[in-house]
């Protein structure tokens, strides 16, 4: 404190000087965001989890420099491919396991009938299962945010409306609609390959958009009801702010929590989504993916198990990280939780 600081306190100030903690340093408050990310970084398993989703993350987006380098490809076979035919008539590649040796050409192995290298297919699979669960992810947060944030604060005739209409879609069954719609995009572009391959990616994630945004608007819906009376949102209404302003600056901020926690568990939902559904024949059967590699492979399991159980393994581990990484991001924004 400096002498013009002393002439201008009065006789009855002082300076407080900040409190400090057992080693001397100053105590600062934290954010409820920073003790959040702090609970999640002393929590083991969300930190085993996260390791876990970042590798097949990596792993999928680096899919094509991966198979490039180590020579592989996902769809076509080797230049000499060693193959023999069984009895049942497709062909036994002696390239990796099962059936040969274990090499680092094909970790592996090849695929029946069109010995097109394992490792690469299940490297592009889990890439485009990600890519379908984010961008589905994604769309689904937004769609569910916006309309729940204009329910939750309008009153009257368009609150009832909004909540029949999201009644409405979830009393529609996610599987029928997934099968009425997929025969209709395959005929469709039956005739291009090319686009029949963009139109069922395209397709699949409408559906799981159009099926999965309702959970979270009833949430987003509830979360703005506690929150509209509240003194800061009547102090903005006085003052003449916007309602977009109110709904985005003021409530929205209010809710973060919530909406990374409905994020976190969307996420495995719509990666099993996806694999359940290419399995049964009505997803992406034109490229590469984890559901796909499953359902070619359950003829193959008791000739060839390695074949059904690196995607399925790969599906299953990718599962449970992102759940139990949920339920921990869950448990760390939750005031009220203690581990």
């Amino acid at each position: 404190m400096t002498v013009a600081d002393l002439e201008v306190l009065g006789p009855g100030d002082s300076e407080e000087a900040p409190p400090t903690d057992e080693t001397g340093k100053k105590i600062t408050g934290r954010s409820p965001t920073r003790i959040a990310l702090d609970r999640l970084r002393k929590d083991k398993v969300a930190v085993v989890c996260a390791i876990t989703v970042l590798i097949l993350i990596l792993l999928g987006v680096l899919a094509p420099l991966i198979n490039s380098l180590l020579n592989i490809k996902a769809d076509a076979p080797p230049s000499t491919p060693a193959t023999q035919y069984l009895v049942l008539g497709y062909p036994k590649p002696e390239t990796g396991p099962p059936y040969g040796p274990f090499n680092w050409e094909h970790p592996l192995g090849l695929a029946p009938n069109v010995a097109y290298d394992n490792l690469a297919r299940l490297l592009i699979g889990i890439r485009t299962s990600f890519a379908v669960a984010l961008i589905a992810t994604v769309l689904t947060t937004l769609v569910g945010v916006t309309i729940g944030l204009i329910a939750g604060f309008a009153r009257g005739a368009v609150d009832k409306v909004i909540s029949f209409v999201i009644d409405l879609f979830l009393a529609f069954p996610f599987l029928l609609g997934a099968l009425a719609l997929a025969p209709i995009i395959t005929n469709r572009f039956a005739t291009n390959q090319a686009l029949l391959g963009k139109a069922q990616f395209f397709s699949l994630i409408g559906v799981l958009v159009v099926f999965g945004w309702m959970g979270l608007a009833r949430l987003i819906r509830g979360q703005v009801l506690s929150l509209r009376e509240r003194e800061f949102v009547q102090a903005a209404r006085v003052i003449g702010v916007p309602t977009r302003r109110i709904l985005f600056k003021e409530l929205l901020p209010n809710m973060v929590a919530p909406i990374v926690v409905s994020i976190s568990l969307s996420l495995p939902g719509f990666v099993a989504a996806e694999a359940g559904l290419a399995f049964l024949g009505i997803g992406l059967t034109n490229t590469p993916s984890l559901g796909q590699t499953i359902l070619r492979a359950q003829g193959y399991f008791n000739q060839y198990p390695l074949y059904l159980w690196a995607p399925v393994v790969t599906v299953m581990v990718l599962v449970i990280a992102l759940n139990l990484l949920g339920d921990s991001i869950r448990d760390a924004f939750d005031p009220s939780t203690r581990r």
